[in-house]
């Protein structure tokens, strides 16, 4: 039976960003940029909810990239950033040995979220599973590509030899599993509300005007109505 029938569990996974930097960023054309990092940003919160050990890689920061999104990073103040010169994370001995030690205790699931799919993604996952017995679940949401047609070869490049196609909510989901597993429960819809869009507009819909619970923040009272004479 294929290990890749196993889903995702908060036991089994462990999490690398990859170039999530701006000039990389600027070129991507594949998703919406604000998107993009909205979703990065969304998939490192549901990564911390579970504590999912999580490297963050980076590429010629100093003299091409720049610095990794200040959003990303202040989920994770307290890891070190991995700096690389090569386009391949995993030609970098600092990431295959922080992915090697997460392996080492059951944490073969690599999730992936990087730019640019079509390179810095695709060459780190085909080699990264040519060289080991990892698996790659590539979170097509939470990476881009210079074009839609790159990013579409590259995911679809990738899927052929064995990488898993995901998406950021699908991840954090798959984390959670069961609504009974209230010890996450808060902190995961909480990430929903803020990261989910329309299904975060949902629960807050849900929790005020069918529940009749508080809203989430406080604010101003609601004046009026005052009908103009």
């Amino acid at each position: 039976m294929s290990s890749k029938l196993e889903v995702l569990t908060p036991q089994n996974s462990q999490l690398i960003f990859i170039d999530q930097q701006p000039q990389m960023a600027f070129g991507v054309q594949s998703i919406d940029r604000q998107v993009l990092k909205n979703n990065v940003v969304g998939l490192a919160k549901a990564a911390k909810v579970f504590d999912i050990p999580t490297t963050i890689t980076t590429v010629e920061t100093e003299s091409f990239s720049g610095h990794t999104y200040p959003e990303l990073l202040a989920v994770f103040p307290e890891n070190d950033i991995l700096e690389r010169t090569s386009m391949n994370s995993w030609d970098d001995q600092n990431v295959r040995d922080a992915l090697a030690k997460h392996a080492a205790n059951g944490r073969k699931k690599v999730v992936v979220a990087g730019l640019w799919t079509e390179v810095c993604n695709t060459t780190f996952a085909l080699s990264c599973m040519h060289d080991t017995d990892y698996e790659i679940y590539m979170v097509a949401d939470a990476s881009g590509g210079t074009s839609l047609e790159a990013h579409k070869y590259a995911m679809d490049r990738m899927v052929q030899v064995g990488v898993v196609p995901v998406t950021w909510q699908q991840v954090l989901l798959e984390w959670q599993r069961d609504w009974a597993r209230k010890e996450t429960y808060g902190a995961v819809t909480s990430v929903v509300k803020e990261h989910s869009g329309a299904y975060g507009m949902g629960i807050d819909y849900a929790v005020t005007m069918v529940h009749n619970g508080e809203e989430r923040i406080h604010h101003g009272k609601r004046v009026g109505p005052n009908p103009a004479k």
